[in-house]
């Protein structure tokens, strides 16, 4: 097994430069057992809940499968022996159920050996599902027969899944669109043994390019042309003989899309010139629409190349964007166009108009209606009815209208205007039904729509299901789930046989699809019968706990405490308190409460609820607002509010008898990591921290982070004030930091860990920094997942747990 690097500091002159050479650790038997575990398929329906499919995967991948050779180009992470995402989720095993039959789950026949299998696509008649299979030398096109339960390979030809979609189903369902490789691909380059001709140039021409700082960009002229080699594709149609016939010659495409009538075919594709600044996305981007017969017949858009945009997150291009199919239609494309060049800054009436244009496209395109936020979505219905939704982030502010696609000179109808982090106001999302030509449209039942919402209130979470009328917009409530001590998940109704679909779930009862009848007997049927892999938690105590911050702002989290743990007598029990940061512009969205106590108590690898085995209470989800009312912005004051939450926090617990008041760890991760990082240099209120693949230096990521939209030009002292690396020298608490090498999430280079570590270490700090190989900003590998707990659990053990009292620790007012 490969060794890993862990760069250890310990506050000992002797071994001030240490550095150990350790292989992968396991945890203790007690953790591993909560770690070493099957999960439960994941599920996928067809459009009738009739037929259930179950995919199970591996709980983990191996370090072996992370060190296969990975291209990081343009913001695609590639493994270029079979061309497909190097990170790609495979399942291994395929199960069915058929309700109708009453059948248990009957594995799926004739799968490859070593299945490793994504890219599941129902056929449109819903009798066939089309996926791929990864072999050693590449992606190959497989297909499910329902009825049989048989599996199939159609084609060996080597399919190109790196960008977009790789696979579409043709409206005869006899017949797939496969993005297969080239004949006239060339080798991938290996940089390594290149010698350069030259210097790496760019140059502006003195335009404002403000972007975030994505990673995994091109870097050189060699990595352009490994991107072209690496997304080119040419399309083939493939029955269900395996036959092909060619349809387009190769392109960079990124996706392929049918009409719902069946007649036409759009398709995307990336070309040159490529950029050195952003990913593939923003690359300059053609649209184009051919008949089944492989002739053009209209070029859709053709947009440039988006290195510069406006500033602020709501800014956009000003070209064609959101292009997609009317579903309610037989072959009309919609698209959207910013009203404000799009730039956030322009006052305008209305930001963002939508449009329609129907194939073949001999009529201009005609407007449908305008939204005054940013566009955000849209749910055909047909000619009468359909939803668009906007969003504006700088006011928290979304909006939900009506309108009448056949009557555009209507203006669309506000149905729905709140801040949209306010969850109590939440109406819930419309339900949707497969239409006339097979795609999800508005479920509509005359002029009568449903919606399913979450139901979180003051008193609890009580999801619910409303029908609206859309003429006069008023609503009755057809059913509200009464669970008390359980959590009862909509996600679907069928009006016309009045059935809901639902998933059930207590704290220790693992989560089970049902069929809820609504009918006169209001029956309810299991259809899945998923069993506890975690049974060691049965008997775990949790419940969410509600408190206040000082300045009277009403916070919550959830309480975990040991199994036979006595809350009438209780002891003082070292604690874990894991939280993550979230940025509000009101103090009442901020204080409700979004946590429920009755969701199935589910270990993640990233999850703090092991130690409840270990002897520690642990406050998981503890809210961590940062609040900007009005003109101010949360993160002037974020270090105030940060110490201010983990103070009530602490509070809550110490004052219930369940935690010591001087064992207290604070761990998190990314934001969360960033977080405890600030708590620890700024309050003396915790014995030891965990921060996980966070930032920590903000001036490298100046043009904005997380729900910063300032620059650090513009607002240099936020910028500062929040930066942990900037206050090293007043961390006087023990620091686990922990950061994936091939970290690809914008803004957490791991350059932030290994120079923060750096500065701690050169100021005298009690740290410890680990490196894992070949991991991103989630952790993947089994080997890494257990080494991580190892660490975790170490780290705990040695400065919370059997720390010796030897200062009551206060809080400490931030500076500055």
């Amino acid at each position: 097994m490969k060794n890993i690097i862990i760069t250890l500091f310990i506050a000992t002159s002797i071994l001030l430069n240490a550095q150990e050479e350790l292989g992968y650790q396991v945890p203790k038997k007690e953790l591993l057992n909560l770690i070493d575990v099957d999960l439960a398929p994941t599920v996928l329906r067809n459009s009738k809940n009739t037929v259930m499919l179950l995919l199970s995967r591996s709980t983990y991948k191996s370090i072996a499968d992370l060190s296969r050779q990975e291209l990081r180009i343009a913001g695609l992470r590639v493994d270029p022996e079979r061309f497909i995402g190097s990170r790609t989720i495979y399942y291994n095993k395929v199960e069915l159920i058929d309700f109708e039959k009453g059948e248990h789950p009957l594995i799926v026949e004739g799968l490859p050996n070593n299945p490793q299998l994504t890219n599941f696509i129902w056929s449109p008649d819903e009798k066939k599902i089309a996926m791929t299979h990864t072999s050693d030398s590449g992606v190959e096109l497989w297909t499910v027969d329902v009825a049989s339960r048989k599996a199939k390979k159609l084609s060996s030809e080597p399919i190109n899944a790196t960008m977009g979609s790789s696979i579409s189903w043709l409206k005869n369902g006899k017949e797939l669109l496969v993005k297969l490789l080239p004949k006239d691909r060339e080798e991938i380059i290996d940089q390594s043994v290149i010698v350069p001709t030259g210097p790496k140039v760019t140059e502006n021409n003195g335009e404002k390019a403000q972007n975030r700082t994505y990673q995994d960009l091109i870097k050189n002229p060699t990595d352009a042309k490994n991107f072209t080699q690496l997304s080119r594709s040419e399309i083939y149609r493939i029955d269900m003989d395996g036959n092909k016939s060619p349809f387009l010659d190769a392109k960079m495409y990124r996706s392929v899309n049918v009409s719902p009538n069946g007649k036409y075919i759009m398709v995307s594709f990336v070309k040159k010139p490529f950029s050195y600044l952003v990913p593939y996305f923003r690359f300059p981007t053609e649209t184009h629409v051919y008949d089944l017969e492989a002739n053009l017949v209209k070029v859709i858009s053709d947009n440039p190349l988006q290195e510069v945009l406006p500033k602020g997150f709501m800014a956009v291009s000003i070209n064609k964007r959101n292009i997609g199919w009317r579903f309610d239609q037989p072959s009309t494309i919609y698209y959207v166009k910013a009203l404000d060049k799009g730039d956030p800054e322009m006052k305008v009436p209305f930001r963002d108009a939508l449009y329609e244009w129907e194939a073949p496209f001999n009529q201009n395109p005609s407007l449908l209606t305008k939204t005054i936020n940013r566009y955000a979505g849209v749910i055909w219905g047909n000619d009468l009815y359909a939803i668009i939704y906007d969003r504006w982030w700088n006011s928290r502010n979304s909006k939900t209208y009506l309108f009448s696609p056949s009557k555009p000179n209507i203006p669309a109808k506000v149905i729905d205007d709140r801040n949209y982090q306010d969850r109590y106001s939440d109406p819930g999302d419309f339900v949707t039904q497969k239409g006339k030509y097979g795609k999800k449209i508005l479920a509509l039942e005359g002029n009568k729509a449903f919606l399913l919402g979450d139901g979180f209130s003051e008193k609890g979470q009580f999801p619910f299901l409303d029908r609206i009328d859309l003429k006069s917009d008023k609503k009755v409530r057809i059913y509200e789930s009464t669970y008390t001590e359980k959590y009862e998940q909509l996600y679907d109704y069928n009006f016309i046989d009045k059935k809901l679909s639902v998933r059930i779930e207590s704290k220790s009862e693992y989560p089970n699809y049902f069929i809820r009848s609504l009918g006169d007997k209001n029956s309810l049927t299991q259809q899945t019968f998923f069993e506890n892999p975690f049974k060691n938690l049965k008997n775990v105590g949790k419940e969410l706990i509600s408190y206040k911050r000082e300045d009277g702002l009403n916070l919550s989290g959830i309480l975990y405490t040991p199994e036979g743990f006595n809350k009438d007598d209780p002891e003082q029990l070292p604690m874990i308190l894991w939280a993550y940061p979230r940025e509000y512009k009101d103090k009442s969205s901020a204080a409700q409460k979004t946590n429920n106590p009755n969701r199935f108590l589910y270990p993640s690898w990233g999850s703090p609820i092991y130690w409840v085995t270990q002897g520690y209470v642990v406050l998981d989800r503890a809210a961590f607002p940062i609040i900007g009312e009005g003109t101010d912005e949360p993160n002037d004051s974020f270090r105030t509010q940060l110490v201010a939450n983990a103070e009530a926090a602490i509070k809550a617990v110490v004052n219930k008898g369940y935690a010591d008041r001087n064992r207290i760890a604070v761990g998190g991760h990314s934001y969360g990591a960033f977080m405890v990082a600030n708590l620890l240099s700024h309050s003396n209120l915790f014995a030891a921290g965990i921060a996980r693949s966070g930032a920590y230096n903000r001036t490298l990521t100046p043009f904005g982070f997380q729900s910063e939209s300032r620059s650090y030009w513009e607002a240099p002292d936020v910028y500062y004030t929040m930066s942990p690396f900037m206050h090293a020298d007043k961390m006087k608490t023990p620091l686990l930091l922990v950061h994936g090498e091939a970290d690809n999430n914008s803004g957490t280079y791991p350059l932030q860990s290994e120079r923060y570590y750096n500065a701690l270490k050169g100021l005298g700090a009690k740290t410890r920094l680990v490196m894992f190989p070949k991991e991103s900003h989630g952790y993947r590998a089994k080997e890494t997942i257990l080494h991580l707990i190892w660490e975790q659990d170490q780290w705990l053990e040695k400065y919370v747990k059997n720390r010796k009292p030897f200062l009551k620790l206060t809080k400490e007012k931030p500076k500055g």
